[in-house]
């Protein structure tokens, strides 16, 4: 459902009948109904909340801005990854879903945002799917995920590959659980992303799946 609130994000919110939140981030360009479909095939009875970055490239939405293709602006990445925090907070009053069981599931640079907020926020989310993420942090926070589970699916082909390498050995030196899937693709999401969030969610890592 749309709704009238306004807590400062553009957002779209549908209620699902389990514990589980998934906090939808989109890639550059989207907006708030990129990853619904998403959210609705790779766990169906979660609630689903999907939020719109709120910088502008070129008329194309984004979560934080950059100076160029691999140099981002870390204050805004952090001030705007904060921001989003205090929107899962906010929203699960507003909704009344639990804020213990926030999954983030983030495509490209919404899976960006995703990893600078649960790296220096661990507390606010329960887990996460990270679909072709890069390494953007210039100083990633060294805090103890404490074995959250954190979903990793690269593309073989990805351009960005490169940059994203050094994203699954800083989670799991901070202590994530940590599992990675390269799949023949490129930067595009494809079927076989979603069978793998799929199959790794309905496993729920949480209470120790897979």
């Amino acid at each position: 459902m749309m709704t009238e609130w306004d807590p400062g994000w553009i957002h779209r919110f549908e209620r699902g009948v389990g514990p589980r939140t998934l906090l939808l981030l989109h890639g550059t360009g989207a907006d708030e109904t990129q990853l619904l479909d998403v959210g609705r095939r790779i766990a169906p009875e979660a609630h689903r909340l999907g939020v719109r970055g709120r910088s502008l490239e070129e008329g194309a939405p984004r979560f934080f801005r950059r100076f160029s293709a691999t140099r981002y602006d870390q204050d805004h990445l952090w001030a705007e990854a904060e921001a989003l925090t205090g929107l899962v907070h906010d929203a699960a009053e507003r909704y009344g879903f639990s804020a213990q069981a926030v999954w983030a599931v983030g495509y490209s640079n919404g899976a960006n945002i995703a990893l600078a907020a649960l790296s220096r926020w661990p507390a606010v989310f329960a887990g996460a799917v990270l679909f072709r993420p890069v390494m953007v942090m210039e100083q990633p926070p060294e805090h103890d995920l404490g074995g959250m589970p954190v979903l990793v699916l690269e593309g073989e082909r990805d351009p960005f590959l490169l940059s994203g390498a050094a994203v699954v050995p800083y989670l799991s030196q901070r202590g994530a659980r940590v599992r990675v899937e390269r799949l023949e693709a490129g930067h595009e999401l494809t079927a076989a992303d979603l069978v793998h969030a799929a199959a790794w969610l309905a496993a729920d890592p949480a209470l120790g799946g897979s």
